[in-house]
């Protein structure tokens, strides 16, 4: 080992051990209580624990593994789960694509990347882009790694701990803890967001997703997303016209 690499791969080992430490964040206990609720709904659907234990590293967005098991209690056939657990899942894509910028630099490898892809979730997610800004570019990948690979084993573990006992949880309460996730994805999307369109977004989507769920509740959240998303980027795009003409 020459005198140059040396203090990288400390730099890397550091910063991959400040990522780990964000499992005692807010947004990481949260997800950790949203999979022991995760671990009630598989108990009682008689899931077995290795089954579960698997696709929550596999899968690991809560609400597709959520779309997978009710496939499978629906008795659906293997392709129409995967297609609809893919479907879900491309939502994350636009998260790949916004946080990949912000966290590689010029000697990132491809296929590491490629690997890390995997550990996208909207928790990772919203804590890397709310922190990256104050780590070093040359640590980033490393602090994101940490944090994601750790969050993600932890989960795996915690569910394979705690399945025996949430089955004897009452519905409700299995139920509250599985609905943490996404009033925290919810109120950490509006607390991160950087332009206005992301706030109209949010907004008449949930206006959209009350009136869908009414009128079209098997479509309500695809509905609600597409329009939602579409007036408010129109919407904005109109505005920053008329703006520039001033």
């Amino acid at each position: 080992m020459t005198a140059d690499t040396a203090p990288d791969t400390q730099s890397q080992t550091h910063w991959f051990l400040i990522g780990m430490r964000g499992l005692f964040s807010l947004p990481a206990i949260i997800l950790m209580l949203s999979f022991v609720g995760f671990a009630a709904f598989t108990a009682e659907a008689n899931i077995p624990v290795d089954q579960v234990m698997f696709m929550t590293g596999m899968v690991w967005a809560l609400p597709a593994k959520v779309i997978l098991v009710g496939s499978m209690l629906s008795g659906a056939h293997v392709a129409a789960a995967f297609i609809a657990v893919t479907l879900s899942s491309v939502r994350m894509m636009p998260m790949v694509a916004a946080l990949i910028p912000e966290i590689r630099d010029r000697r990132t490898p491809t296929w590491l990347l490629l690997i890390i892809s995997h550990f996208v979730a909207i928790t990772a997610w919203v804590f890397a882009m709310e922190k990256v800004g104050d780590v070093p570019r040359s640590g980033r990948v490393a602090f994101f790694a940490g944090f994601g690979i750790t969050l993600t084993v932890t989960n795996i573990i915690l569910v394979g701990l705690v399945y025996g006992a949430v089955s004897h949880f009452p519905p409700i309460v299995s139920g509250c803890l599985f609905f943490l996730t996404p009033v925290y994805f919810l109120t950490s999307i509006w607390i991160s967001a950087r332009h206005r369109v992301i706030y109209w977004a949010l907004g008449i989507g949930l206006a959209l997703g009350y009136l869908f769920a009414v009128i079209a509740p098997e479509y309500d959240i695809l509905l609600a997303g597409i329009i939602g998303g579409t007036v408010a980027w129109w919407a904005e795009k109109r505005l920053r016209q008329k703006e520039a003409g001033q």
